[in-house]
C-alpha cells in the first residue's frame, strides 16, 4: 500500500522527456541557480563518470578539472534544478563507471570519441530520404488531382 502511494507521489515529479546520454559523454548540464529573488542558468561542463538509481531517484555524476583540481557534481535527472542536459561529444568506453579517471591528470583523462556515421553513410541516408520525400510529394499530387472536380466547358 505505501509503495503504491510513493509511486503515485513520484510520478508527479518525473520529467516527460529525458536526455539521451551515456557514461563517457561530455555534457553541459544547465543548472538553475536561485539567488534571492533572481534565477539564472549556470552550465557545468564535464564527463559523465557514472549513473545510478532508477525512476525518480536516478542520478548521474559529472567530473571536470578546474584549476588543476578535480570537481565532481552529482545531479538528479528528474530535478527541477536541472534545466537541460546538452551533449557535447560522445565517449567510447568499456566500463560502467569511470572512477579510474580520478587518478589521472592531464591528457590521460581524455576518452576516445565515438564517431557517428561516415560522410558516405550520411550522404546515402540523405539521398534515400530525398527520394522518399519526392515519392511522397508525387503521391500527394496524384491524390489532389483525383479529389478536385474537373470543370466542364459548355
Amino acid at each position: 500500500m505505501s509503495q503504491e502511494l510513493l509511486n503515485i507521489a513520484a510520478a508527479g515529479s518525473r520529467k516527460e522527456t529525458l536526455p539521451e546520454f551515456h557514461i563517457g559523454d561530455t555534457v553541459k548540464v544547465h543548472c538553475r541557480i536561485v539567488e534571492g529573488d533572481k534565477e539564472r542558468i549556470q552550465m557545468f561542463t564535464g564527463t559523465v563518470i557514472g549513473r545510478r538509481g532508477e525512476g525518480v531517484s536516478e542520478t548521474f555524476t559529472v567530473r571536470r578539472i578546474v584549476n588543476n583540481e578535480g570537481v565532481e557534481r552529482t545531479f538528479p535527472i528528474h530535478s527541477p534544478k536541472v534545466a537541460e542536459v546538452e551533449i557535447v561529444r560522445r565517449g567510447k568506453i568499456r566500463r560502467a563507471k569511470l572512477y579510474y579517471l580520478r587518478d589521472r591528470v592531464g591528457k590521460s583523462t581524455r576518452l576516445k570519441e565515438l564517431r557517428g556515421p561516415t560522410k558516405a553513410e550520411r550522404a546515402a541516408a540523405e539521398k534515400s530520404a530525398a527520394v522518399k520525400s519526392a515519392a511522397e510529394a508525387e503521391a500527394q499530387v496524384e491524390t489532389d488531382a483525383e479529389e478536385t472536380p474537373e470543370t466542364v466547358e459548355a
